[in-house]
């Protein structure tokens, strides 16, 4: 993934601004295109940051969350059909999936810190995020799905590969 320099261009003071802004509920803001980009770079700060964890670190071994167990539990139960090597967009995000998923996120209010807040997904497990390989996702559905990739192996591509170019 390529580093950009993100919230750091912002400064200091900036910084401090964006992160007070970020804080505030949604209806204290229309549809501000500020408050948009500060969001898009939130999700994509943390995007890199997980690329970088799943490249470095055997997945295997990650724990994102203080709820792991609970997390994946109820994700093999309510969608161990979905495939996880190659999403399918319409499977979070088509008006029956979004029935399908609303119980299961809302189960996790109070339990994981910022269970909705919107977060980038990659769609093929094997590939970095890029424009196409990205969706959308609320963060309960980036750490059920990760954390299901993670104990599954489908992200060993991704280590294996950072792996071997070190090596290399």
């Amino acid at each position: 993934m390529a580093s950009r320099n993100g919230l750091a261009s912002l400064g200091v003071e900036g910084a401090s601004a964006a992160a007070h802004a970020l804080s505030l509920p949604a209806d204290a803001y229309g549809n501000d295109p500020q408050l948009e980009v500060m969001w898009a770079m939130k999700a994509y700060n943390h995007a890199e940051i997980y690329f970088n964890l799943i490249s470095s670190v055997d997945p295997k071994l990650l724990k994102l969350t203080k709820s792991d167990d609970q997390i994946h539990s109820a994700y093999m139960e309510s969608f161990s059909d979905l495939n996880l090597e190659l999403l399918d967009p319409d499977n979070l995000k088509s008006a029956e999936s979004k029935e399908r998923w609303r119980p299961f996120c809302n189960q996790f209010e109070g339990i994981v810190e910022d269970f909705n807040y919107g977060t980038l997904l990659r769609l093929d497990c094997r590939k970095d995020y890029t424009e196409e390989n990205t969706i959308f996702a609320t963060r309960i559905q980036f750490y059920a799905i990760e954390i299901a990739r993670n104990r599954g192996g489908y992200n060993d591509a991704v280590y294996n590969a950072k792996s071997k170019q070190e090596q290399s």
